[in-house]
Order: structure tokens, then C-alpha cells, then sequence
């Protein structure tokens, strides 16, 4: 049986896939081309991660289809509803990549808290001519330990971010529709651990409670914070999106940055992704990152291989 990974797969997961009798093709087909190349090569499987979407045209397009899988969470760039629908496995990773997510969420929020993202770009331009100037400007800096962090959906990956807060020494809270109250067992080196219960509460009252936000939520109809929600915030807060484009009103969020509401903004996603609006990729406040929250080399080990053992079982 033959599998495409066509937007790539890890070595690990190669190899578990070729032990367990599968010929991987690593070869990148155009968006337009895939239906074409499924059909021609008698492809089984087909995995993407967050370039390659896989509708409904591709679906009916490729009746020898078995399997589709997506490497790491969200799965809205597959029609998962429709492919079931149409005998086709859907498959995941959503443990995976939650350590890595949670990572970069606080490589922004160190990020905008010492005003790295903008020193970096500054420093190589002035920092032999105004070096007194530079460092007034980023004298101000804010101590994350002791705050209080607000997480919009405390699944895996909020969980995740969560056990890094409480580790720094954070207040967490956190809304969840869907999770009343979960245990976070924070993990140490020596093998000793601690287990704290984060109980949810409703969303508008964690916008006006953390100083921090950060959101872990699946793709949404309409946004979860626009003009009305920022206005209710407290003053400086600092706002980190590592889940998916479009939850945030990226005009509302430029004003309240503008004006001073919102001391930072740190974004791995984007409303207009792969293009995002200048206006947000030039702003001074803004830590930026390309979609990459998955990207470490521990978290496609782990994907890969998850990916390797679930279309074992399912077709040998």
C-alpha cells in the first residue's frame, strides 16, 4: 500500500511506515494536482498537515481513498464529516505537538514582556549609535512570574501551557465550554510532581482577571476577541495566538495596540494566512511567528510516528 505525506513526514515515521509494509511518497504535489496523483499512483493514504487541504472535490475525486491523516490537531482543512461520510478514515495527532505549542507561547510571551521581537530588529540598525537610546526604550520590562495567564480552552495544548505557567510561579485560570475543571500535574526532573485542579469559568471574566491571554481553540464561525471583548481587558494585557487565524479581530487588535490597551500581541496564526496584512506584520508590538508552534524536531518524531501507528491498525 502507498502512503503520501505531501507535506512531509518525519524519518521516524518513514521508517515505522516501510517496517509495517508501506511505501511512503515524500514527493510535494501542487494543491490542484492531488486528486491527479492519488488516481495515477494508487495512493491509500494521504497525509497533510496545514498546507494541503483536502475537500470534498478530492475526495470524490479519489474512490481508492482509505485514509486521510492530518499531522498535528485542527483538522479544518479536511471535509472530516464528508470523507467519513464516504468510508474514509480521518486520523490525527492530537497529543503530539502540545509541549511544542506551549513552548512557543512562551517564547512570545518572554518575547513581548522584554520587548525582544522589536530589539531585535532595532538593535542591528542603532545599537552602536544609540545605545543609551535603546536601552531606556526597553527599560520597562514586566515579570511573567506572579501574573495572572488566562487560557482560552484548556485542552492538551492548553494543559500544556498551563504546566509552564505554574512552573514559573503563574496564577492560571482558564474558560472552557466544553472542560468544567481539569487536574494539571506538573512534572519535575527527580521524578517528584504536583497536582492542582484549574476550574473554568466563564470567558468574559477571564478576559477582565488575566493579565495575560492566551487562546487554544479550535477554528470558530466569528471571533472570540474583538473591539468589545479588548475593552473589557485590563489595561496592558498581553495577547498570544498559537491556535488558529481568524479567533482574533486583527483591525480591533492593531487599535488596542495603537492606543496602548494591549502592551504586546504574539501570533503564530493569522486572519489572512499565507499573507499576512502588513499592518500586522510591521507593528512594533507584535511577536511574530509562521505557523510553526508544531515545528520542533521532538514534535514531528511524535507525529510521525502516531501518524505510522494508526494506519497500521486500521489497514493491516
Amino acid at each position: 500500500m502507498k502512503v503520501l505525506a505531501n507535506d512531509g513526514i518525519s524519518k521516524s515515521g518513514i521508517v515505522a511506515l516501510e517496517k509495517g509494509g508501506f511505501e511512503v511518497i515524500t514527493t510535494k504535489v501542487a494543491q490542484e494536482q492531488v486528486a491527479n496523483f492519488v488516481n495515477e499512483n494508487n495512493v491509500d493514504v494521504v497525509l497533510v498537515r496545514s498546507a494541503t487541504k483536502v475537500r470534498k472535490d478530492i475526495i470524490d475525486a479519489c474512490p481508492g481513498l482509505k485514509i486521510i491523516g492530518r499531522g498535528g490537531v485542527g483538522m479544518d482543512n479536511i471535509d472530516v464529516d464528508y470523507a467519513k461520510s464516504k468510508g474514509i478514515h480521518v486520523i490525527n495527532t492530537p497529543a503530539s505537538s502540545s509541549e511544542s505549542v506551549a513552548e512557543l507561547v512562551f517564547a512570545h510571551l518572554f518575547s513581548g514582556v522584554r520587548f525582544l521581537h522589536d530589539s531585535n530588529r532595532t538593535m542591528p540598525l542603532e545599537g552602536d549609535s544609540n545605545f543609551d537610546g535603546l536601552k531606556k526604550a526597553y527599560a520597562n520590562g514586566v515579570e511573567l512570574r506572579g501574573k495572572t495567564l488566562g487560557i482560552v480552552g484548556i485542552g492538551r495544548i492548553g494543559q500544556a501551557t498551563a504546566k509552564m505557567a505554574l512552573g514559573l510561579g503563574m496564577k492560571v485560570i482558564a474558560a472552557d465550554s466544553f472542560i468544567p475543571q481539569v487536574g494539571v500535574k506538573v512534572e519535575f526532573f527527580d521524578g517528584q510532581s504536583i497536582t492542582t485542579t484549574i476550574v473554568s469559568q466563564s470567558v468574559e471574566s477571564l478576559f477582565k482577571e488575566a493579565d495575560f491571554i492566551t487562546l487554544h481553540v479550535p477554528a470558530q464561525d466569528g471571533y472570540i476577541i474583538g473591539e468589545k471583548e479588548l475593552a473589557t481587558m485590563k489595561d496592558g494585557v498581553g495577547i498570544v495566538n498559537c491556535a488558529r487565524g481568524g479567533v482574533i479581530d486583527e483591525v480591533a487588535l492593531v487599535k488596542a495596540l495603537d492606543s496602548g490597551k494591549v502592551l504586546f500581541a504574539g501570533l503564530d496564526v493569522f486572519e489572512s494566512e499565507p499573507k499576512p496584512e502588513m499592518a500586522i506584520l510591521m507593528h512594533s508590538k507584535i511577536s511574530l511567528t509562521p505557523h510553526i508552534g508544531a515545528a520542533t524536531g521532538e514534535a514531528q518524531d511524535r507525529i510521525g510516528t502516531e501518524l505510522a501507528s494508526q494506519i497500521i491498525s486500521l489497514l493491516n
